[in-house]
């Protein structure tokens, strides 16, 4: 086995195992530090998984498309039904899995620091091992059902993580988080049963292109798969799960949530709806589009009329990844682009925000922005990074979040005609309404006298906490700075991806 293929298995047996020992473990704080340890140990073994790119770039042939991935593992897994354990990364597929180890890794080490109420750390720490396992599967599946199992390892323990440590109303948001997962899960399911069917086989390398499908069973296939990804996007009209979920799940739970979780949809309409019906997606993108700049309108709307910390920032991610989905619904290299960035972009930026959100709940007992005026009189370094991160969400240009919605008005403009020239003029509308109601969040916050709450508060942040959030800072300038970080590696997945388009 070469060291690509051991780091592939390394990724999901690492988190997997350790979660089993986490759990068994007795002494809570040793529990979570063997958790942290293994979180640890997992974004070693992602990391490397860029060098050494022995199986070259994704690459599709003239007429028999051939998914050729960095690194790949195809082992028999069900003979008699044809179906294998394949996995494999690319530059697709490794910003992502890198950026699901770190947010991991951050959430294990804070729980060091400060468990929420509801159950024991180990037992959370676990659950969390548990999640990265399903999210990272999810990302290096090469088989559709595969794909799928990893898809649904996800759903128990984050409905257990909102459900047992959440706020007060955290049962109604865990169920709605599962009832709009499941209905997501079950048009997956008979989405990959239409193409499995009809191509015989459940391997995503061979399906990449359409494989023969008829253009019937890729418009079929499309409508299923793209409705699935949209829940958990999620896309309006289909978002109204994520506000409740976020606002009751606690700080780990919302930054894994917003951070990785929401970007197995996204992920999931590139590799699997679009690279195996690319003619249902040329069918269906105008709607695609259409969706995607409502839900950058109406999720921003909603933003200006919020009145709660935690709320608020859950409906900005409605905004903020309606620009990733309209990227891909150009189906164009820059559109594509703009959606892998902004991924990358809105995990770094969304999970600093759900930390530094978290950390003025705990502080003060309340997210409510009428009772938080004054945060930079009493603690200035925690304003002073809560204004940052509301920056670099509002896509100031320097920082991550610039990339990802330019990229995506760009390529909008670029495809051309009235719908997608209209279609960019309101994504930019929609970009201008993020810098009002990030502005208005700052005022409100950050200025003024300080409210009562705020005015007992003591200046200094903790260790742990300055551990978590500083990566994340710097990741933000980074990506912000040099994007080629993200855009770099994808370069040659997505040019392929994209003339398997036309």
């Amino acid at each position: 086995m070469r060291l690509g293929e051991f780091l592939l298995v390394a990724v999901l047996a690492v988190p997997a195992l350790g979660a089993v020992a986490v759990a068994a473990i007795r002494p809570d704080r040793v529990a979570r530090m063997v958790g942290t340890v293994v979180a640890a140990l997992t974004l070693l073994a992602a990391l490397p998984l860029v060098a050494d790119r022995d199986g070259g770039w994704f690459g599709y042939g003239a007429t028999a498309p051939a998914v050729r991935p960095w690194h790949q593992v195809d082992l028999a897994w069900v003979p008699g039904l044809d179906l294998r354990f394949h996995l494999g990364v690319d530059g697709i597929s490794w910003p992502l899995v890198v950026l699901t180890a770190l947010l991991t890794l951050l959430c294990c080490g804070y729980t060091l620091w400060r468990v929420p109420e509801g159950g024991s750390g180990r037992a959370l720490v676990a659950l969390l091992l548990v999640v990265e396992v399903g999210i990272l599967g999810t990302f290096l599946a090469l088989d559709l059902v595969l794909f799928f199992v990893f898809f649904e390892v996800v759903l128990l323990p984050m409905y257990a993580v909102i459900a047992f440590w959440g706020g007060p109303d955290r049962r109604r948001a865990a169920r709605k988080f599962a009832l709009y997962t499941l209905f997501g899960s079950v048009l997956l399911l008979v989405g990959v049963y239409v193409v499995v069917a009809a191509a015989g086989t459940a391997d995503i390398v061979a399906l990449t292109g359409g494989a023969e499908l008829s253009r019937g069973t890729q418009l079929a296939a499309f409508t299923l798969l793209a409705l699935a990804f949209a829940v958990k996007s999620p896309l309006w009209p289909l978002h109204s799960w994520l506000p409740d979920a976020h606002s009751q799940a606690p700080t780990v739970g919302s930054v894994v949530l917003a951070g990785v979780l929401l970007k197995m949809g996204t992920y999931g309409l590139i590799r699997v709806a679009v690279g195996i019906a690319p003619e249902g997606a040329r069918w269906a993108a105008p709607v695609l589009g259409v969706l995607a700049v409502a839900a950058i309108v109406v999720g921003s709307l909603v933003c200006l009329a919020q009145t709660e910390l935690k709320r608020l920032i859950a409906y900005s991610s409605v905004g903020h990844m309606g620009f990733v989905l309209l990227g891909v619904a150009t189906l164009t290299t820059t559109g594509i682009q703009a959606a892998l960035i902004g991924n990358v972009a809105h995990g770094v930026i969304t999970g600093l925000l759900f930390f530094l959100a978290g950390a003025v709940k705990d502080r003060t007992g309340t997210g409510e922005l009428a009772d938080l005026s004054g945060l930079r009189e009493t603690a200035p370094r925690l304003a002073g990074l809560l204004g940052f991160a509301a920056v670099a969400s509002l896509g100031l240009p320097g920082l991550a979040g610039f990339w990802g919605e330019a990229f995506a008005v760009v390529a909008a403009v670029e495809v051309g005609g009235p719908l997608w020239t209209t279609l960019a003029v309101l994504a930019a509308f929609g970009g201008a309404l993020t810098a009002a109601y990030f502005l208005r969040l700052l005022r409100r916050v950050t200025h003024g006298r300080p409210s009562p709450v705020v005015g007992r508060l003591t200046p200094g942040l903790a260790g742990a906490e300055l551990a978590a959030w500083v990566p994340l800072v710097l990741l933000a300038l980074a990506v912000g700075l040099v994007p080629t970080l993200v855009l770099g590696v994808a370069e040659g997945p997505v040019d392929a991806l994209v003339e398997v388009l036309r």
